[in-house]
Formats: C-alpha cells, structure tokens, sequence
C-alpha cells in the first residue's frame, strides 16, 4: 500500500468526479466498483469482502428509525403545499414589521418553525427564497442581507429536530459507538438513539436562532437603510389585519397549530414516550389534518377523524377487540360492534379529508415528492455504503485512524483534524454521503478516546451546517440561486452569507468548549 495508496486515490477520484456534476449516488458507486476491479487486480483487495455489501445494506435498511425520514419529509411537504408557512411569515411580518430588521426576524422565526416542521434543508431555504425574498427585496433591504438571512434560516433545517440529517447520524453513530465499545473490551455497549441526538441538538439550535436574530437586530439599528421597518400598507395578515390591528389572538390562531404538532412531535419523541418513527408518524397524521383545517371544508370530517380514533384507541386499551372469536363474551361482541361501526365512520372521514386535499392539489403533489426525495437518499446511501465497504477493505480506516492517532494535542487534536474533514467534505458532498461515509471511519477511534458521542454528533451537524452555507459551493446558496430573481447575484448571496458563517463559527466553538450544551438536555430526559 505504500506503492500504491488505492484509498487516498479512491477519495481523490471521488472528489473529481463531484465536481463534474454527475448524480452523487452513482459517482459514489461507480467509484466504488473500478476502484475495487483495481484494487482485486493489484492484489490489494480481498474480493470477497464485497460479498458483505448485502448484508449491510439490508441491515442499514431494516432499521426501523430510518422509516421516520419518509414520514418526516411528508409531514413537512404538506405544511408547505398547505401554505401554512406563508400564513405564519404574513402573521409575523405583521407582528414585527414596525421595527428595524423586523421582517429579517420574521423570516429566521419562521425558518426556525420550517426547520422543525420539515427537517430538510432545501426545502426550507426554497421555501423562504420564493416567500420572502421579492417581499424583502421591495420593501428596501439589501439583496445581500436579505440573501444572508434566508440561507442562513435554510440552514435550521441542519440543526433543529426533527432534521433528515439527525436521523441518519443517529443510526451511524450508534453503531460506531458500539463499535467503539467493542474495541475497548465493553461487550455490553450501551448505545444511543435519534431520540438523544435530538434533544442534544435542541439547545445548540435555539442558539443559532438567537445569534442570528441579535446580529439583524444589532445591524439594523447600526444601518438603518440595511433593513427598514415596513410601511403600514405591508403589513397586513392573511385575514386583512394590519399591523396594530394584530392581536395575540390573531397570533394564537397562527401560531399554535404548528407549534402544537411540533411540541406533539418532539415532546413525545424527547418525553421517551414514542419512537422517532413514532413520531414521525405522529407528525404526518398531524399534518394531514391541518392541511384540512387550512382548506376550511368538511369541518366535521376533521373531528370524526380525531376524535373517533382516540375512543378507537381508547377502546382497544380497554377491550379485547379480536375478530373472529368463537367463545367472546356478549359483552365483548357488542364492544367490537361499537368499534367497528366507529372505525367505518373514520374510513368515511378520512375519504372526505383526502378528497378536500386532493381537490387543493395537496395530498397527492405531496406524496409524488416524498416518494422522490426518499428514493434519492436511500439510493445516495446504498452508493455510499458501497463506497465505505471499498474504502476500508482498501485500508482507508486504519490509514485516518493512524493519522487521527499521530494529530497533535491528543484527542482534541484529532476532533480539531476531525471537524476540519468535515467542513471539507461539506463543501463536495451531501449529509448523507458525509455521514454514512466518514462517520464509521473516524467515529470509532474518536469515540473510543472518550468522546461524548451526543456531543460528537452535534459538533459534525454544525460543522457541516457551516459548509453549506460556505461559497463557492455551499449547497444552501445554491438552492437560493435557484429561485432568486436576476436582480440578486451571485456575489451578493456569497456576501450575505459571511456574516452568518462567522456566527455559525461562533457557535461551534462555544458548543466545543461548552460540551453541556449538547449533553445536558438528553442526560436530564434519557
């Protein structure tokens, strides 16, 4: 291998074929297949390793957290058709639009909403560029301050729980943390679950959210030509309210729907009561019934739907409700008929809420997406398992375990070398190629020196938070290119975003050298 150093070529050729603009999954396997044809010629790799792709993939895919993704990416993709974002940033600007920078708070709240109702970063950031950005842009803020702000809220999507992010992080840090375990004699390795990860990065997140708000706030006040307050015609609600005319009920009727499917969503997954898939389907359901409450028809088909199905579960508790039992006593039959004419009434409250969503053109649009989205990260993470398998068969593990081992300073070299990668990576790869790739690499050595593995996890989610929004290449500035109208450059979106590189970066160190911060919240519930 000395001759020869097929792994660090392997990388190389991988970063320069990303750069062509193929898609990600079949660059990663395609690298994956020459360079194991290579490495089997040169003797350098055991072909019969390769015969353990199946079995890895079929494992990674049987994990029942990664079901949650789907789920989560419905739930926020319904939200969104249902312009329920709209609604709350049309509330919010109305709310806060009299101050100084009052819309870019607006938009960071209700990027921070978005981030927890979608878990997905593009979404988000597509999703306020097509907003707020032309709302921004014609009530005087400057295109690159209003370029800065919606990147940087895209970004939430990263950090705050539920994200896509997370849950595929969780998975692969738990399995190098047992590996790691193993590795050091502990065969009865604890492990650690998505639901952990997401209370470790609930702090880290509201923390970036109040950077980012004190810096447009503090700006604003400093330049006041930066971001004015809105005129009084611009702030006028969904209902028509303008601004002094919004009261806290009007903010109530917004704001709680959503907050109360996230509190349902994230409550149940951090009071341990429910799985992260748990709540993920929690959060679907929820979604789907406030699209329907959004559409204002068949009202009733709402309530029969909720409230049938709590007696149903209520019942179920209660009752032994299986059919076809011979010896099932009178009362038990009367029960199960009771509960199977209120199922029939669900059934027929669920139709008419999937014909009012479907008539909006919500439901289906909605189902087409996630389908295609969860289609392109399972295929990404089928290409990025292949390319891992390769990799360390080709000695790529112990070549980055031996240089994480040679860093200077000891283990906090080696996350500083670490963190480091990880931006790197950032600026070529997807989450999703980063995590299922570098994590098993350099999470066992990192962790078996002793590192918290939450806080591990959440130290790599802000650093590649930090990537994307990084030019040239950051992946957040180039979804808003795509939707930012010519008049925004590109070289503005790039400037916007270095202010809130260097706040992420302020971020980062003080949850590195404030470990609690990551640590405390999942100690105090799990």
């Amino acid at each position: 291998m000395e001759t020869l150093p097929l792994d660090l070529l392997m990388f190389a050729g991988l970063c320069i074929l990303v750069l062509t603009g193929a898609p990600i999954a079949f660059v990663l396997a395609g690298t994956a297949v020459i360079f194991s044809l290579i490495g089997w010629a040169a003797g350098e790799l055991n072909f019969n390793l390769i015969g353990a792709l199946p079995t890895r993939l079929f494992n990674t895919m049987n994990a029942e957290s990664l079901i949650a993704i789907p789920l989560f990416v419905f739930m926020g993709l319904i939200l969104e058709r249902a312009r329920i974002a709209e609604e709350l940033l049309r509330t919010m600007g109305a709310l806060f639009g009299s101050l100084r920078g009052g819309l870019g708070v607006s938009v960071t709240l209700v990027g921070a909403l978005l981030a927890a109702s979608t878990g997905i970063v593009g979404a988000t950031t597509v999703t306020m560029g097509l907003m707020a950005l032309p709302v921004m842009l014609r009530y005087g803020y400057g295109p690159a301050f209003s370029s800065g702000i919606i990147c940087a809220a895209g970004t939430l999507g990263q950090i705050i729980p539920p994200s896509t992010v997370l849950i595929i992080m969780g998975e692969v840090l738990a399995s190098a943390y047992q590996q790691a375990q193993h590795q050091a004699g502990n065969f009865a390795a604890r492990t650690i679950s998505v639901g952990e990860l997401f209370a470790g990065s609930l702090i880290p997140g509201l923390l970036l959210v109040g950077l980012y708000i004190a810096y447009q706030l503090a700006a604003a006040y400093i330049r006041p030509g930066l971001a004015p307050a809105l005129p009084r015609e611009a702030m006028v609600t969904a209902d028509g309210a303008r601004a002094g005319e919004v009261s806290a009920l009007d903010v109530l009727r917004v704001l709680f729907p959503p907050l109360a499917l996230i509190v349902a969503v994230l409550g149940s997954i951090l009071g341990g009561v429910a799985t992260a898939t748990e709540g993920a389907a929690v959060g679907a359901v929820g979604a789907t019934l406030l699209a329907g409450m959004r559409t204002g028809r068949n009202r009733w088909a709402l309530w029969v739907a909720v409230l049938g199905t709590a007696v149903l579960m209520a019942m179920a508790g209660g009752f032994d409700l299986r059919l076809g039992r011979p010896d099932a006593p009178a009362g038990d039959r009367v029960v199960l008929g009771i509960a199977l004419a209120l199922a029939g009434l669900v059934l027929l409250a669920v139709a008419a809420i999937w014909r009012d969503l479907g008539r909006d053109r919500i439901l289906v649009p909605a189902m087409q997406a996630t389908a295609r989205t969860t289609t392109m990260i399972f295929t990404i993470v089928i290409g990025a398992l292949f390319f891992s398998l390769v990799f360390r068969a080709l000695g790529g593990d112990l070549r980055i375990q031996a240089l994480l081992e040679a860093a200077p300073g000891g283990v906090h070299g080696a996350m500083i070398l670490v963190m480091a990668m990880m931006f790197f990576l950032g600026m070529f790869l997807d989450y999703v190629e980063i995590t299922i790739i570098a994590i098993p690499v350099v999470g066992p050595p990192i962790l078996g020196a002793g590192v918290d593995p939450i806080w591990f996890g959440v130290m790599v989610a802000l650093v590649m938070q930090t990537s994307f929004l990084t030019p040239p290449v950051g992946y957040t500035l180039a979804y808003l290119r795509s939707v930012a109208p010519p008049s925004v450059s590109t070289q503005a979106i790039w400037i916007g975003a270095v202010p809130f590189i260097l706040l992420q970066l302020l971020a980062v160190l003080t949850v590195y050298f404030l470990p609690g911060l990551a640590t405390w919240l999942p100690a105090q519930l799990f």
